[in-house]
């Protein structure tokens, strides 16, 4: 994968966003969240490089002691702007728990309205090897499901607990939200919905099942006029 481009805090060379030290000015580096696009940044920047947001973030310390499900390294918990959560500092992957995310994905909603998404530039890395992790919190395996059904983010979620996301992962689906992809995803959950209750109406009509991907049934098909009370059923059912 093609690594990012980032300035030094210190003198403002240009710096890999693997390095750990500058080849310049030779101060250490290290990486962090940014509270508002979740991009990474340098420890240190005073704005994010990806959307020129303010880094504030602190470390919290105490609490219950919680394993990286990747690479079971204890994770850090930390207060990103006004949003707490747990970070593994050598895998860079992020733990959010379920009320956490929900105010995420309000937040970030919010800001669609107002501004477009910036393009990633990093490229969306495959995953070879499929594996399961534990939660952090109860240790059983989580499902990999796709985030919001159709932003092509894989995550890991216990749906008790939290979401996983590794590396870059919060980072485009922040930018899914804000480039509108919860109403895209809304619209064709409805549209899924509006579909099954049709099958179910034609089937309860004709005594039949309807499998999935079969057309709907229309005038043309030899339905006739039985089509409009379809769609009446349908009204009234939504």
């Amino acid at each position: 994968m093609p690594v990012e481009t980032f300035r030094c805090p210190s003198c403002g060379a240009a710096v890999s966003s693997q390095a750990t030290r500058c080849d310049f000015c030779k101060a250490t580096l290290a990486t962090v969240t940014c509270p508002s696009c979740f991009g990474l940044m340098f420890a240190g920047a005073k704005f994010c490089s990806h959307c020129g947001a303010k880094g504030t973030r602190s470390e919290v310390g105490g609490g219950e002691p919680r394993l990286c499900p990747r690479c079971q390294f204890a994770l850090k918990s930390v207060t990103i702007g006004p949003t707490d959560l747990l970070e593994c500092s050598r895998c860079e992957g992020i733990w959010v728990d379920a009320e956490t995310l929900q105010q995420i994905c309000a937040d970030r909603e919010k800001q669609a309205l107002a501004s477009s998404a910036s393009t990633l530039d990093q490229p969306l890395e495959i995953e070879k090897t499929i594996r399961y992790v534990p939660c952090p919190v109860c240790h059983e395996l989580m499902n990999r499901v796709q985030f919001a059904q159709c932003s092509h983010v894989i995550v890991d979620v216990c749906k008790a607990h939290g979401t996983w996301f590794d590396k870059h992962e919060l980072q485009r689906a922040v930018q899914f939200i804000r480039a509108g992809g919860l109403d895209k995803a809304r619209a064709q959950q409805l549209e899924q919905l509006k579909e099954e209750r049709r099958r179910l109406v034609v089937s309860r009509l004709y005594g039949g099942t309807i499998e999935p991907g079969t057309p709907s049934p229309s005038a043309n098909g030899g339905f006739g006029l039985t089509t409009s009370a379809i769609h009446i059923l349908l009204d009234l059912l939504s």
